[in-house]
Parts: structure tokens; sequence; C-alpha cells
């Protein structure tokens, strides 16, 4: 295969559906997102072959727990795709929306009108679900997809993508509006993410290694973020009955996403009394915490057991675990608090711990983060949590689009104007 001939085909193609998928009807794209769903049921049994394949060639490669955590497909997890495939069906139609209409003195009537972005370039590790998912999203808000996905998951990818073009057939719309790169050749991502004729965005979704490859050699914008470094914060003023349920959560849930929390930020004034009880529930779970010497200091005296705890470094207060592993700090409140987070965190998403109202509009206003939550748990930063059906990716970046990427970040905005016959004088 001729990588860049092959990769040439794949974007012209995408280009031409991309205009096609401009036009579609709402009813049109929604038809091909429900007989998608439809295939995804009856294929059900070869999905999860096609999955069982994949991990038993990841473990045979020794792919690390949680990257096998990420590619794992169950019944329960096909249902789960079929589902959001249903749901963002049931989804608002951004495209063709006008908002902000204002009459000029002019005369004419100006506006914004929403459009679709064009041709999307997706490119993620593990995660098959991302493959129904992308292609949902990128459908819904008119736009092409090329959809590259990690070695990895190759055959579940491609089974996913059988079910995707039979839903595009059934609606009548081009089976080229999504389509999935059949190579696992690391040359097909640098074609990719340098066709700016054919790509008007990327987004790549997977290690700080990938994105920060990607961030530096594409030649078409890219909505990124790098890693996930979020922090639970305990305030002084926290409701103790919430402290523990928000902690464990945040960090126990699930070890390998990129809204587990891996910083925790404990005030001075209530440590003693809440850090033994949640030091005690990070053991138990057996979760590794690497704390500031005070912090340390009262977790030994709580009685948790030495091999649970070590000194933390300083590289620790910006790592991305994705493991069983929390950093632990007590900080003096929340001027503290704020300022650590701002300077340690890869703006992804933090969470405070308090029933003071003002301390917390500080927080939500001074954090400077895609997703700042009020006594919630940091796994809540997902677009199906949010309402968005499912997620394209989540962005830490400040333009287009920032947190959760559902239908109305794969989209932008013209101008408009009506008039009846005024001109500039």
């Amino acid at each position: 295969m001729d990588i860049h001939d092959y990769m040439q085909t794949l974007g012209r193609q995408a280009r031409a559906a991309s205009r096609v998928l401009a036009a579609a009807s709402t009813a049109d794209k929604n038809a091909a997102l429900v007989a998608m769903a439809a295939a995804i049921r009856e294929q059900a049994g070869e999905l999860l072959a096609a999955n069982a394949r994949d991990l038993d060639e990841a473990r045979a490669a020794g792919l690390e727990a949680a990257l096998i955590d990420r590619l794992t497909l169950t019944a329960k997890g096909v249902e789960a795709m079929a589902e959001g495939l249903e749901q963002v069906a049931g989804l608002p139609d951004p495209v063709g929306e006008i908002t902000d209409v204002k009459r000029r003195p002019s005369g004419i009537q100006v506006g914004k009108m929403r459009v679709p972005l064009g041709v999307i370039g997706i490119i993620y590790e593990a995660r098959p679900n991302v493959t129904a998912d992308a292609a949902a999203l990128c459908l819904k808000s008119g736009n092409a997809a090329i959809l590259r996905g990690g070695r990895e998951a190759l055959h579940c990818n491609q089974a996913i993508a059988q079910c995707v073009r039979a839903g595009l057939a059934a609606a009548g719309l081009p089976e080229t509006s999504v389509q999935v790169v059949e190579t696992t050749d690391r040359a097909a991502v640098g074609h990719l993410i340098t066709m700016p004729e054919f790509v008007d965005v990327i987004v790549p979704r997977g290690g700080k290694g990938l994105i920060e490859r990607i961030s530096k050699e594409a030649r078409v914008p890219v909505i990124k973020h790098l890693d996930g470094n979020c922090h639970v914060y305990i305030d002084r003023d926290a409701d103790v009955a919430k402290v523990v349920p928000i902690v464990e959560n945040s960090k126990t849930q699930r070890y390998g996403t990129c809204n587990t929390a891996e910083s925790l930020l404990v005030a001075r004034e209530v440590a003693p009394r809440l850090l033994p009880e949640i030091g005690r529930m990070l053991a138990k779970k057996g979760v590794e915490m690497r704390g500031c010497e005070q912090s340390l200091a009262i977790l030994r005296a709580a009685g948790i057991a030495a091999d649970k705890l070590r000194a933390a470094s300083e590289q620790d207060w910006s790592e991305e675990y994705l493991a069983p592993i929390i950093a632990v700090k007590v900080v003096a409140g929340l001027d503290d608090a704020i300022a650590h987070i701002n300077t340690y965190s890869s703006g992804h998403t933090e969470a405070i711990v308090t029933e003071n109202y003002t301390s917390a509009m500080r927080f939500l206003r001074e954090v400077d983060s895609s997703s700042v939550m009020v006594n919630a748990s940091t796994r809540f930063a997902d677009g199906f949590e949010y309402g968005l059906g499912a997620e394209i990716g989540i962005s830490t970046d400040k333009i287009h689009a920032r947190g959760p990427v559902g239908l109305e970040g794969l989209t932008s905005q013209k101008w408009i104007v009506f008039g009846n016959g005024e001109v500039r004088r």
C-alpha cells in the first residue's frame, strides 16, 4: 500500500462527502445514526469477537493495565455504543441555527449561523467506543470524519466501521462520510495531520507523547489536551459527609481516565480531622499516597500502613498517574489551593468540597481549568454526563472549544446579513 496515495484518496473522498453532509437534512442524519445503532446491536457478537482478538494481541505485546482497561469492550459496552448513537440522534441539530440577530441603524439585520467545520481527523489509542462516538458526533454536526484508531484496537475498529457504513448507506448518505483508516502504519498519521487541503481540524485522543507529536507536526488546527492532572480541594467549610464519597469516586472509580483525580488538597484547619478517614479509605482501595511532610505526619499518626505512604517530590504535584497513586498536600486555605492548582494543574478538571458560597464562587472564577466543580466528583467531566450525548474529546485549549467537545464544539459560526435593498452610504 502506498500510504501517500491512500491518505490522499481518503482526504478527497472526505472533502466530497463533507459537501453533501453540510446540506444533509436532520432527518437523514438521524436516520443514519439510528441505523448504525441497529447494526451495532445486530453485530454485537462479531464486535466482541474482534475485541477479544485485540485483547489477546495486546496482552501478548505486554500492554500496560490502563491501556488494556481502555481497550476492553463488553456486551454492556456494545449496548452503550448503540444507545450513544441513538442519544446523539435525539439531540438538537446545531447546523443552521441562527442566533444574535440585531437590526443595525442602516436597516440591515446582522446575526450568526452555526455551520460544520468540514472534515475532522481523529487520532486515538485503544477505546474502540471512540469509533462510534466520533462517527455520531461528526455526522450529526454535518462533518465528514477520517478516524485513525490505534494498532491495539484494529480488529474492533474495523468491525465498528462496517456498522457505521451500513447505517450511512441505509440513510442514503455517502459511506465515505466516516472513513476508518485501515493501516496501522504510523506514516498514515503524518499524512493526516499535514493535509490542510482536505482536513480542517485534528482531534488527538491518547497518551501525552502522541498528542505532543501531533501538536508539533500538524499543519492544521488541533483540538487537544495533553494530560489530566485533576485536583480535589477539601475546604475548611466542607460537609464531612460529602468528603470521602467525592474523593473516593474522583480517584478510585476508574484509574485510567483523564478526569480521574490525581491530586488531593486539604485545608490545614480540617486536615487533622478529615485526612485520617480519607487515608484509610484510599489505603483500603490500594491507593498509594505521595504526600507533603504535614500530610504524611497526619496519615502516619492515623495508622496508615507505611507501604501506602511516600514523600512527594516536586514532580508529583504535576503528575498524571493513571494508576492507584495520588498526590496529597495540606494547604493553608483557599488562596493557597487556588495558587497550587493554577501552578501545577493541566487545566482539565478541578473540584472543591465546601458549604461556603463565597469560597465556591471564588474557586469557580479563579481556577483556570476547562471544568471547575463544586461538591461533585471530577469524574463528571464528560460529554455524556454534561448532556452532550457523547464527546469527541476534552479540550484544555482556550480558543474555539474548551472542556468536553460535543456537537456545538464541532461547528463554527459565520456572520449572516438580512437586507431589504439597503446600500452602504
